[in-house]
């Protein structure tokens, strides 16, 4: 699997009869369209069936009215090597989570490597080996962005380069290491800006033995690409001070599931509130003490959809099309250009929504019938979520 997510190519793939499209985009959440053309993995063409050239194509798949989404990114992992986390002793967590609609994970920190090196040489070579390792082995074709280093005292100007020019594109949350001050943390999150590399700073109470609180004044300062987790993970910040962290600072306000869903609620609802809904993206913060959560994307939209009280059309942007421009990502929208990630859902089996949307702005999680990566099908109907309506048919091809 792995050796097919690297070097096969998805050829001509025509998706159609497909009920709603949702785009990613929050400016443009619904399309009005029913075809997908793909060619080698990127999309190419999208609109009504009579207007795409459908000729010629090496797979056909029939979405039979359910609905299609950008596949979901998971903006807050914690991966270690392969498909394996020791934090719950658990084998097969990243495909299983493909079966809960993620085919994008971004790391916030390979921090439960047992012996992880906190030395400076030591964590810049971890960093380069996972970002590497995650390259060149995607489970289920998921696609890992990894190579998170936790930043340590000591660090110079000189190792965010080396960083970046050795392929790292990304700092584990800040406040996991001996970096705890805002100060401090401002001055290597500029480095790391100005090398090309994103960062995220953890927000709240400890989660692991030796990180520590960050509260909203080291948050401020720091002024990191990502307030990670601002809900807590897994103790949060007062709704007060995680309001004023919203409306002070111009970053992403990362909302997780392994996090205080009350704040989570009040987050989401300050964003919008504040005329700022781009900015909020999801992640899980797992694997965790918590646990593993093959659902947990979907679980967030769908009680943030219920809870908040925002259209689920919305709440899918959080986690695609929002996640996709904050982190500079070529998926998360459908769009003509971008790599075709599909989720196919439906409703789930006797929920008490009468439409997809309207079952999540329930609270009920969809069914998935489908995953595509890449143009390639990875997994069909979802063997964590409850049973959908409807499933999509692949009428001809397969990979």
């Amino acid at each position: 699997m792995a050796e097919a997510a690297a070097t096969a190519a998805s050829g001509k793939v025509v998706i159609r009869n497909i009920g709603l499209m949702l785009s990613g985009d929050i400016d443009q959440p619904i399309l009005e369209a029913d075809t997908i053309v793909v060619h080698d993995g990127l999309i190419t063409a999208l609109g009504k069936l009579k207007d795409c050239d459908v000729e010629g194509a090496t797979t056909v798949i029939d979405a039979k009215q359910t609905c299609v989404a950008p596949g979901l990114i998971d903006s807050h992992v914690h991966p270690v090597f392969g498909d394996w986390t020791p934090r719950q002793n658990q084998l097969g967590w990243i495909e299983s989570t493909l079966n809960g609609g993620v085919t994008t994970m971004i790391s916030a920190g390979e921090v439960h490597l047992p012996g992880r090196p906190k030395d400076i040489v030591g964590l810049k070579a971890l960093a380069i080996t996972a970002q590497r390792a995650f390259d060149n082995f995607r489970p289920g074709g998921v696609k890992v962005l990894a190579g998170a280093p936790v930043i340590e005292k000591g660090m110079v100007e000189s190792d965010f380069k080396e960083l970046a020019a050795a392929g790292v594109g990304l700092l584990g949350e800040i406040g996991l290491g001996s970096v705890k001050g805002g100060t401090e943390a401002a001055t290597m999150v500029k480095w790391a800006r100005a090398a090309g590399i994103q960062s995220t700073i953890h927000t709240g109470g400890p989660s692991i033995p030796g990180s520590g609180l960050i509260d909203k004044d080291v948050v401020l300062e720091a002024d990191a690409d990502v307030i990670g987790h601002i809900n807590g993970g897994h103790t949060s910040l007062s709704e007060a001070h995680v309001c004023e962290l919203c409306e002070k600072s111009s970053r992403a306000i990362e909302i997780v599931h392994n996090g205080n869903e009350k704040v989570a609620i009040a987050a989401a609802q300050m964003a919008l509130q504040l005329k700022c809904p781009h900015r909020v993206i999801l992640g899980t913060d797992g694997p965790a003490g918590s646990g593993v959560q093959p659902l947990g994307i979907l679980r967030m939209v769908a009680m943030l959809s219920s809870l908040a009280n925002i259209p689920a059309e919305l709440v899918f942007c959080f986690a695609t099309g929002n996640t996709a421009k904050i982190r500079k990502l070529n998926c998360g929208l459908i769009e003509v250009g971008r790599a075709a990630d599909f989720v196919f859902m439906d409703r789930a089996q006797h929920t008490a929504g009468r439409t997809l949307l309207e079952s999540v702005q329930l609270g009920d999680v969809p069914g998935i019938g489908m995953v595509m990566i890449d143009g390639i099908v990875r997994c069909g109907r979802s063997r964590n979520t409850p049973p959908a309506t409807e499933i999509p048919v692949v009428v001809s091809g397969a990979h």
